[in-house]
């Protein structure tokens, strides 16, 4: 396939000896099917693996490139079993998975290698190998127009096939990106996707495709309803797990155990977590200073702009290596949603016309947040934004370092959408916070619910469920954060993002 092809489809193909491993594994646990069905069987390297090491089983194979089914059929065909084997050019998305697998007789094995590749990513290339549009994880609002809109076709297979089954006893091994085995195991434990056990076998995906992403063989069986739990396995060949996940409430936890031992300290956070500003073109929003003073935007146009609407920034890497002085700036182009930009151009003449220059680019932004708004509109921005004290962290970084950030030549310092924050008008109070979120128990805590190796480990909802009450008091900073309460400083000119929760027994309000 062409690369823009390979994109599309997700064409990681399976070498053989990873095929053999995994259907090995399979069979080590038990698994003795009679029919294995491969959904999206490319040139076949799993059937073949499967008509060695179960050598009753039909082998069923669809596949939406004619040529990988020639290809698929001629292995199959040196494998001596196309008696026992079938290929079909097929597309996933087009295919009747119930009819399909209701016409299976005895123990199904689903059995593959799903493209990994997300719906964002296709689209990208104007690509068309996509599902029928719909909302699957029944968004609303603002999230289903973002980035949390966006999910990788494997998922979308893996809960079709899911359905597909319409909780018959069955088994299904699928290797996918580790992330994405994941939201398949939240989404199928809480739709009562009659998941009876799960489990994930961790692979070297540099090895095997040449690719940097954590990856899983996502192995379970299905029919009933077992633990909301699953065993994490740091190999094909180990035979001990090394943690085990587990669902808590509506979400997914990193290890299940610790989150236990720990779980009193979860709630509602008195504070309302903001996300840095969002603006989707960096080039010209993001400036640098030149040894002479000026600044200079990503293409190293030199700029003379206005003071009034440039304010210093932090970027995610810079919080999670402990940066807080800014050497760089951002133009802020609004005070909050939907301000009128118009204004710019009588405070701002020359801000205005750097603006109005690269027009273009600003038009060309892809998210739909910006459609029907005023020109060169922000997100992430209100008068939160303009606190002069805030507690930041990277979203994008393992570590959950939490830094105060201060105001820099009595300007508020701004972060990238890729960081998460809480405004402060005292310095003291900003410092309480960060000590009591970075503390060794409010660290373990959160070790237990965050999974590092996901695209985003730290987001504004995880960071909400921390209740911070509960963690001062049993980190030891419980007078701190009584004298803190007392201080009255939420009652002030930043109310509107500071937002308290009173609990009491049975009820929060």
């Amino acid at each position: 396939m062409k690369t823009s092809n390979k994109v599309e489809f997700g064409d990681f193909q399976t070498p053989l000896a990873l095929a053999h491993e995994v259907c090995e594994l399979i069979r080590r646990l038990g698994e003795d099917p009679n029919v294995v069905v491969e959904p999206t069987a490319g040139r076949g390297a799993f059937l073949v693996a499967a008509a060695d090491k179960f050598p009753s089983a039909t082998l069923r194979g669809w596949e939406i490139n004619c040529d990988y089914v020639t290809d698929a059929t001629v292995a199959l065909d040196t494998a001596n079993v196309s008696s026992r084997s079938s290929m079909t050019c097929q597309d996933f998305f087009t295919c009747d998975w119930e009819a399909v697998l209701a016409a299976q007789d005895g123990r199904v094995l689903i059995l593959g290698n799903p493209p990994w590749v997300t719906n964002s990513g296709v689209a990208a290339i104007d690509g068309t190998n996509l599902p029928v549009k719909e909302n699957f994880m029944g968004l609303r609002g603002i999230a289903a127009r973002t980035g949390k809109s966006n999910f990788d076709i494997s998922e979308w297979m893996l809960i079709r096939l899911l359905r597909g089954l319409r909780g018959r006893p069955a088994t299904l091994a699928m290797l996918c990106k580790t992330a994405t085995a994941r939201k398949f195991l939240r989404y199928a434990w809480q739709n009562d996707g009659r998941i009876a056990a799960a489990t994930l076998y961790r692979i070297d995906a540099a090895e095997h495709f040449d690719a940097s992403v954590d990856a899983c063989l996502l192995y379970l069986r299905t029919g009933s309803a077992g633990p909301q739990e699953a065993d994490i396995y740091p190999s094909l060949s180990a035979r001990e797990p090394v943690s085990r996940i587990g669902l808590a409430g509506e979400e997914l936890v990193a290890d299940i155990r610790a989150y236990r031992a720990l779980r009193h300290l979860e709630g509602l956070s008195p504070f309302r977590w903001r996300s840095g500003v969002k603006h989707d073109c960096a080039a010209i929003m993001e400036l640098v200073r030149t040894p002479d003073g000026g600044v200079e935007n990503a293409d190293g146009q030199g700029l003379d702009l206005e003071a009034d609407y440039l304010f210093p920034m932090l970027k995610c890497s810079d919080l999670a290596n402990g940066r807080t002085i800014a050497k760089r700036l951002v133009i802020v182009t609004q005070r909050f949603v939907g301000d009128d930009t118009a204004a710019i151009a009588r405070h701002a003449p020359r801000t205005w016309t750097y603006l109005q220059t690269h027009r273009d680019r600003f038009q060309a932004r892809k998210s739909s947040i910006y459609k029907g708004r005023v020109p060169f509109a922000l997100f992430g921005i209100g008068e939160y934004a303009f606190a002069p004290w805030k507690v930041a962290v990277s979203g994008l970084h393992r570590s959950g370092r939490f830094q105060v950030v201060g105001p820099m030549n009595g300007q508020p310092v701004f972060f990238d959408d890729a960081s998460y924050y809480l405004p402060f008008e005292r310095e003291e109070d900003a410092q309480l916070v960060a000590d009591i979120l970075n503390s060794p128990l409010c660290q373990r805590f959160l070790a237990s619910l965050v999974f590092t190796d996901s695209k985003r480990p730290f987001t504004v909802e995880l960071l909400q469920r921390l209740n911070l009450a509960v963690i001062a008091n049993d980190a030891g900073f419980g007078l701190r954060w009584q004298q803190l309460q007392r201080s009255n400083f939420a009652i002030s000119a930043n109310l509107p993002q500071i937002e308290f929760v009173m609990e009491e027994p049975g009820r929060s309000t």
